[in-house]
């Protein structure tokens, strides 16, 4: 899992305690990379989001989370008076068009 303190630590908790149990932390990391290898390698189980896989199928055998609030918030900062940059914008641009294809591929 994340570190405690996270955002995402809180969340996972959350999830495992509303599903009646107690999570058996042995690894802290924030990169998701690690969490995968780790999985992969039968050495943890990993909550993980479907943009790890980049568009190519699963190396671990993938479970639904539980229906409810399964989102996240993205948010960019720039300095002030940059955010009409191209780059800028493609960027944002970018994350939504993401956002959205996983959603649809996800049937969220």
């Amino acid at each position: 899992m994340e570190p405690e303190g996270t955002a995402a630590r809180h969340w996972a908790m959350t999830l495992c305690r509303n599903a009646g149990f107690e999570p058996d932390v042995r690894f802290e990391t924030t990169d998701l990379l690690i969490h995968l290898r780790l999985a992969e390698q039968g050495h943890a189980a990993a909550l993980l989001p479907s943009l790890v896989w980049n568009g190519a199928p699963p190396t671990v055998a993938v479970r639904q989370l539980p229906r409810g609030r399964r989102a996240r918030r993205v948010f960019t900062a720039v300095r002030r008076g940059r955010s009409r940059h191209p780059a800028i914008a493609a960027c944002r641009q970018a994350l939504r068009q993401v956002a959205t294809d996983v959603a649809d591929s996800a049937d969220v």
